[in-house]
């Protein structure tokens, strides 16, 4: 994305009734915890992945978007990785996990761990 159609103010982080009701089940269980960080990391054979954690913390160049009553912490830098971006909590056969659809992403390695955004 370019500086001229991308700013801050206009990121936009949604989360499905489902995930949310799961972040507040995990949440009332760590009393510590403010909310939910979606970070991104250098990884895997298309450049980025998604990683969430607990925020006891806030940084300072955290940015919070509140959805439904669950904070969710984004750093600034990940803002363009991420804008537009659902995220979403599913059960797999046996397993449990956040499923992130990000309508940016213009490639994904084969195994699903890591995307690309132009």
């Amino acid at each position: 994305m370019t500086a001229e159609v991308f700013t801050p103010n206009s990121v936009n982080v949604t989360m499905t009734p489902t995930a949310v009701k799961h972040v507040r089940k995990q949440l009332d269980k760590k009393p510590e915890a403010k909310g939910i960080r979606l970070a991104i990391k250098k990884s895997g054979c298309s450049g980025f992945k998604y990683e969430t954690q607990w925020v006891e913390t806030p940084a300072e160049d955290d940015r919070v978007f509140n959805i439904d009553g669950v904070d969710v912490f984004v750093k600034e830098e990940h803002l363009p990785l991420v804008n537009g971006i659902e995220i979403d909590f599913v059960t797999e056969g046996v397993n449990s996990l956040f499923r992130f659809r990000n309508p940016n992403a213009t490639a994904e390695c084969g195994c699903g761990e890591s995307f690309t955004v132009a």
